[in-house]
């Protein structure tokens, strides 16, 4: 649905404004020298022009010795000019650098610090829109309008000064002209700042749904969805194209209205400055030198005017960033750390006193209460066990609750009533790096990342050898595979493994969890993906790596939880039966119904 342009201001420009300038002032020294360089710069073009009046009066009055040597002095202050814009353009270059470094650092950084519900209610292609389309407009901004700023400021400060020293009879038109162009200029800028900032948005929308779009493309053409993905995709354009023409069509005036205010100020001046020479008000030289500075006086504010629309843009896109990066980052007041235990053969709990539990993979739920949404619970009433060394499995419908289950468990989200308890530890006393450190998890859609098949491997453990890999491979049964891989474990790994099989996938994340080598396994439809052969094959590799650790498993295949502890039927957020299979059939519940359906339908 396209967006209509609501006419307000970015909502915090000052805040804006300031955090930028933060990260400028990091690199202040660089900065200061594009300053200094600027400024000579702008300074040695007005004096080059104020030099027309003695090189002309010279002329005029035919002193040739001091024509040279004025001609000589203006080529000399010219040369310092040009030196110092090619090195303040290459110091600003670096100095912008530095600022999108620091800025795209801290922006990551605080990414990784958010809770998973800030990933889950956004389109990934709008957070990458944050380091694309956002970042590029303050660079845009930092490497063009900086230093632009600056000696546009300073060419119309010293333009003026120099236009009264010349004649400050006719700098009266000057500057009733220069006050009607920044009348303009505000006005235009305030309606194209509101614009600025809906393009940015539209700009993220747009980038998400392409991104949704490229990575779906076999679902859509399995379902010949292609004109109706178009005709979306011509809606998002279409806010997109509106949101750029409202920002681009009153920045777009301000040069045409500059330039046509400076042509009657240039018309007004020459033929009053006219009069005055022919009076003997004014002489020759002064009159040459006061005509090129008028017409050079609507070049800054030109020049100011251009800039305006990457400041207006990266403005927007500063705020959007700053935004994602004022989102209040994870809470975790937990003070129960892991430790290697004291004869370092194991892992302790250790608590700030000083106490210690050992870390054995005890879970249980007591009276757990849980919503994603305030005031719509999920879970009712959850209460469960796990010792160590057990294998529990949940079962049910879709939408029943087993994965908000192990959501809970490794804190992804946190209780709204009762508790989650962990080796006698309430999960929330600690600390969520340190928890998670302690399980395992193997998602039903895999992920891999772009490297080689033993560094998506070791993902799961960071420092773990080549011989490590190689076992937690043969673990998952992965390791034949592998190996008949045109570079076996160095085989690189590209678009998310396109070029792998789904069970290949699933077995490479298995074995990633193989080699964490934690004392609680979540296996959240492990199995779902791999055909009936494949999961045999693994069926001795998985009963080995979960050999003597707490297992959650969430079952697709009721054949895969026969060998639990216990089975938990969940039916709308409630667990309805509970036991293990044999038991659960001589009820002759809802497992039961599911467990011979299932049969029924293969």
């Amino acid at each position: 649905m396209a967006r209509q342009f609501s006419g307000k201001r970015p909502k915090d420009l000052r805040y804006t404004v300031g955090k930028l300038l933060s990260y400028m002032g990091r690199h202040k020294l660089l900065l200061l020298a594009v300053a200094v360089l600027v400024s000579i710069s702008a300074l040695a073009n007005l004096l080059g022009t104020y030099m027309i009046r003695p090189v002309v009066n010279d002329l005029v009055n035919g002193d040739l010795g001091a024509l040279v040597h004025g001609v000589v002095l203006t080529a000399c202050i010219y040369l310092v000019g040009a030196l110092c814009s090619l090195g303040y353009t290459q110091t600003m270059v670096k100095a912008a650098q530095k600022v999108l470094y620091d800025i795209r650092r801290d922006l990551f950084s605080h990414l990784q610090t958010l809770p998973l519900r800030f990933f889950d209610t956004r389109r990934h292609g709008d957070i990458m829109s944050y380091f694309t389309g956002d970042v590029d407009t303050i660079s845009d901004a930092l490497n063009n309008s900086f230093s632009m700023l600056i000696q546009s400021f300073i060419q119309v400060v010293g333009t003026l000064v120099i236009l009264f020293i010349l004649n400050w009879r006719l700098s009266m038109f000057v500057v009733v002209g220069y006050i009607t162009m920044f009348l303009y200029i505000r006005y235009s800028g305030k309606r194209s700042k509101a614009y600025y900032s809906v393009q940015q948005e539209s700009l993220g929308e747009l980038n998400g749904y392409i991104e949704e779009m490229v990575a779906g493309q076999k679902v859509v053409k399995v379902f010949n969805h292609e004109d109706k993905c178009l005709e979306d995709f011509r809606a998002r354009n279409e806010a997109l194209r509106k949101s750029g023409q409202g920002a681009q069509s009153y920045a777009a005036t301000m040069v045409p209205a500059v330039v046509t205010i400076s042509y009657i100020n240039y018309a007004i001046v020459a033929v009053f400055g006219g009069l005055l020479a022919l009076q003997g008000l004014a002489d020759v030289g002064a009159l040459a030198s006061y005509l090129v500075f008028v017409r050079q006086a609507a070049m800054p504010i030109n020049q100011f005017t251009q800039q305006s629309n990457f400041l207006l843009a990266a403005l927007a896109g500063a705020e959007r960033v700053f935004q994602a990066m004022n989102q209040p980052s994870e809470v975790d007041k937990g003070t129960v750390r892991l430790a290697r235990s004291e004869d370092g053969r194991g892992w302790d709990w250790l608590r700030e006193d000083g106490t210690r539990t050992p870390l054995k993979g005890d879970v249980r739920f007591e009276n757990v209460d849980f919503g994603y949404e305030p005031g719509q619970l999920i879970l009712h009433d959850i209460s469960l066990y796990a010792r160590p060394g057990q294998k529990i499995a949940f079962v049910g419908s879709t939408g029943a609750g087993k994965t908000t289950i192990t959501n809970l468990i490794n804190r992804f989200y946190d209780v709204q009533g009762g508790r989650v308890v962990y080796d006698g530890i309430d999960v929330r006393d600690i600390r969520k790096d340190d928890l998670r450190r302690s399980l395992g998890i193997v998602l039903q859609d895999t992920h891999l990342f772009s490297g080689t098949i033993a560094d998506n491997i070791r993902f799961g453990k960071l420092d773990a050898t080549q011989e490590e890999v190689e076992r937690a491979a043969r673990i998952a049964n992965a390791d034949s595979f592998i190996r008949r891989l045109p570079h076996g474990y160095d085989t690189m790994v590209t678009a998310d493994g396109a070029s792998l099989s789904q069970g290949q996938r699933q077995l490479l994340a298995i074995a990633r969890a193989a080699v964490a080598d934690p004392p609680v396994l979540i296996l959240d439809e492990a199995t779902s993906s791999i055909d009936t052969r494949t999961e045999a094959l693994i069926e001795k590799g998985m009963d080995g790596l979960m050999e003597g650790r707490t297992v959650f498993v969430i079952a697709h295949r009721l054949s895969t939880v026969r060998n639990a502890d216990a089975i938990m039927v969940l039916d709308h957020g409630r667990i309805v039966e509970r036991g293990d299979h044999e038991d659960l059939l001589r009820q002759k519940g809802m497992y039961y119904q599911l467990y011979h359906g299932m049969f029924e339908l293969s």
